[in-house]
């Protein structure tokens, strides 16, 4: 190019002239089909770039994406990552392009910066793919054509054909001539693909490779899936593609690079270009030439963190076992097959269980990937990485427990993060049950999913940080709620989250919708969640005189209201309405405040003393009343001979027993005189009758405790003695010690032995 200069048309036409001819004869095109996520493709990618050693590298993956390909020579980005690209105005639209380091993409990739000579993706763009998806009808499911030669070579399963045939090979320079003529003949048999966007996608590869072309590159090694490889070496005319590819839709779009993980990357998450074994095909990346010693090395490394006994010895004999079963299979090293039953049988004892783990460990493997801290990203999961760091919690791709104790202050700021995340609906943590009393300790569980980037892109909209999103995002909650239970359980929520302005909104909010609705159920529903937030008081330093006052004023109308709501209604309504009389009576005791309580008690009274009322709330309303000790015991006695008469009819007296009785017969145990009336009671209903209140009884009894029912069966069977044989026996007792005692009289030495 040095010999050409000039303006004139005649060296511009020599120029152009130069240009087709430089085309037409010294430009090489070097397809490469490869598997993705093949250690063996990406080793011989390797091999044939340094071999080649190209002036550009084209590698199948979204053009956008190009923007950010920079990163991929951070020495922060460590794969497993993958490229997000969204649509920015319907993230339902998002697709993952992950990559691992046994990549044959990124073994390209890290080629090209290496050797600082450009590397471009060349797949059909993002933008096109989301607009056609809107249009596209489903099409159906066609036949992999590759497993034609599988089937021919003997295999049942294409993927174990290609790995022995193309993976576990090294130094076969002809390989991808092998990809070639294997695609070029499966594809002139197969039949049309029924995908409308394959022609697009591969005439967008075709228009990146003549872009390439056209910038004088010389030597163009180009990284694509074995199927595309026909349809890169055997182009159309320019001026075809053109016309496929004229008027696409399009849509706008972003892309990130984020973290991913081994689990993602496998078929077992849905990933269609999924692999089975990602943390084996890392190993036989790392051990090219492993002959299953490095391999039982680490199961036997596994097994021993896991406290299970593994010695040199069972390493040797798996090994042996792997290869001889290679060697009876006429292959020449031991794959993930043989490997596998060799430890089955050597390692596991046969026990199938231990092949699970040595499966999530070390097979599929649970490594995440990272990247730079400082990666373009949207400002929200910037925070959230921030905090991560800062309070050390750690994306993992495993469980990870945390018990959290909010006297300290690191542990209470990562408890805020973590409700305040819950409130956002970004479920990386999961709060559990945790052993003890008290509310300054909480326990989290924590496993991070690649997938939460587009939950965090979408609630980005609500904040650049996780306080002023949870709390916007708490706002538009508060005042899109029309249920009482929603706002006290968003409240109950955002309290430990400190959000004061959040909470602020939710407490009038709650105070309206309370001050309208006549539902006393619905009432006595949320008063249990709206009591239970003052319990955070003492640890998180928040107002919750503020929610009292809401929960006495609802608990007032509550009273009111409530005898009036007891009163003929059915028996499911019943039992429902018994459970809230439970949580309802709890709520109480813990507020402890005096006025409260009382008008509590004298609702109970009213209830348990009206003709009207439901048997059962009734009955339970007067077991509370004697919890609280307003009844005497002679009082008590009066109560049940009214509820359980002979003139109560017998169905309307069993259920009044039900409910005095829910959940402890202790007070029939320990008290004669109810245990007579209702023993009493029990033997005056004739046949019919006690048929007909036999399921009350039995769901009555079943309520309480084993030991319970046993002694109360002793007091059937024995009446109101204790012990009736003890009489007689202790009579034989005094008048065989009485025949004894002259003798133990006459050995003391007394002469007189008169008694």
């Amino acid at each position: 190019m040095a010999g050409i200069s000039g303006n004139s048309s005649e060296n511009k036409g020599g120029l152009e002239r130069y240009l087709q001819g430089l085309q037409k004869y010294d430009v090489m095109v070097h397809t490469l089909g490869i598997r993705h996520h093949g250690p063996g493709s990406a080793r011989n990618v390797k091999a044939f770039l340094e071999a080649t050693k190209p002036d550009i590298v084209l590698v199948e993956g979204p053009p956008e994406a190009d923007a950010i390909l920079q990163w991929s020579n951070h020495t922060e980005l460590k794969p497993p990552v993958a490229i997000l690209i969204y649509q920015s105005d319907n993230l339902q639209h998002s697709v993952f392009y992950p990559f691992a380091e046994f990549s044959p993409e990124w073994q390209a990739i890290q080629y090209a910066y290496e050797h600082h000579i450009p590397v471009r993706f060349m797949d059909m763009p993002v933008a096109h793919v989301f607009a056609l998806r809107q249009e596209e009808t489903v099409h159906e499911h066609q036949e992999n054509p590759v497993g034609w030669l599988a089937e021919a070579a003997g295999y049942t399963n294409t993927d174990k054909w290609w790995e022995q045939m193309f993976e576990h090979r090294t130094g076969n320079e002809q390989v991808f001539e092998a990809v070639s003529e294997a695609m070029h003949t499966v594809r002139e048999m197969a039949p049309p693909d029924k995908d409308p966007n394959e022609p697009l996608r591969e005439a967008w590869m075709r228009k990146i490779i003549r872009q390439a072309q056209k910038e004088m590159y010389t030597e163009i090694a180009v990284i694509c899936g074995a199927w595309h490889v026909p349809a890169l070496t055997t182009m159309p005319s320019q001026k075809e593609d053109n016309d496929l590819l004229k008027g696409l839709p399009k849509v706008k779009t972003e892309c990130t690079w984020i973290p991913w993980t081994y689990d993602r990357l496998s078929f077992y998450s849905g990933y269609g270009a999924g692999i089975h074994s990602p943390g084996w095909y890392e190993h036989i990346w790392q051990f090219p030439h492993d002959d299953g010693t490095q391999w039982m090395a680490k199961v036997a490394r596994l097994f021993r963190e896991k406290q299970m006994d593994t010695s040199v010895a069972h390493i040797i004999e798996a090994v042996r076992l792997a290869q001889s079963l290679a060697a009876l299979r006429e292959r020449h090293r031991p794959g993930l097959e043989e490997l596998n039953e060799a430890t089955l049988s050597v390692l596991c004892n046969g026990e199938s269980v231990l092949m699970k783990l040595i499966h999530d460990e070390l097979i599929v493997s649970n490594k995440i990937g990272g990247v730079p801290f400082d990666i373009p990203k949207p400002p929200l999961q910037a925070d959230i990485e921030r905090l991560q760091k800062k309070l050390r919690l750690p994306t993992t791709a495993d469980w990870k427990d945390y018990v959290l104790d909010l006297r300290k202050e690191n542990d209470l700021e990562r408890s805020i993060f973590l409700h305040r995340l819950q409130l956002l609906d970004l479920n990386w943590a999961e709060k559990v049950d945790v052993s003890g009393k008290g509310t300054f300790k909480e326990q989290w569980r924590l496993q991070w999913d690649p997938a939460f980037i587009i939950d965090i892109i979408d609630k980005g909209v609500w904040g650049n940080t996780v306080e002023t999103a949870a709390a916007a995002y708490v706002k538009h909650m508060a005042t899109s709620a029309s249920s009482l239970q929603v706002l006290c359980t968003l409240l109950e929520n955002a309290l430990p989250a400190e959000l004061p302005q959040a909470a602020a909104v939710l407490i009038q909010q709650v105070s309206n919708l309370s001050a309208a609705t006549g539902d006393v159920i619905q009432l006595m529903e949320v008063i249990p969640p709206l009591v239970s937030i003052s319990r955070y008081g003492n640890v998180r330093k928040t107002d919750a005189e503020l929610v009292t006052d809401i929960a006495v004023g609802m608990i007032t109308r509550i009273c009111i209201s409530l005898p009036g709501a007891c009163t003929g209604i059915a028996d499911e309504a019943a039992q429902t309405l018994l459970q809230l009389f439970l949580q309802m009576n709890n709520t109480v005791n813990i507020l402890q405040q005096p006025d409260i309580t009382s008008q509590w008690q004298q609702t109970l009274h009213k209830i348990a003393a009206s003709n009207s009322t439901s048997p059962i709330l009734a009955g339970y309303s007067t077991r509370l009343l004697a919890d609280y000790k307003l009844f005497s015991s002679e009082q008590l006695v009066q109560a049940f001979y009214s509820a359980m008469s002979a003139a109560i009819l017998p169905n309307i007296a069993a259920a009044w027993l039900e409910g005095f009785l829910k959940g402890s017969g202790t007070l029939l145990l320990i008290d004669a005189d109810l245990w007579r009336v209702v023993n009493d009671w029990v033997h005056q209903l004739d046949e019919n009758n006690f048929i007909q209140v036999l399921p009350l009884l039995r769901r009555t009894f079943a309520g309480f405790s084993t030991p319970e029912r046993r002694k109360l069966g002793e007091k059937v069977k024995h009446g109101d003695s204790k012990t009736p044989t003890s009489q007689p026996e202790n009579i034989i007792a005094d008048e065989r010690a009485a025949k004894g005692l002259p003798v133990i009289m006459q050995l003391l030495g007394y002469k007189n032995t008169d008694v």
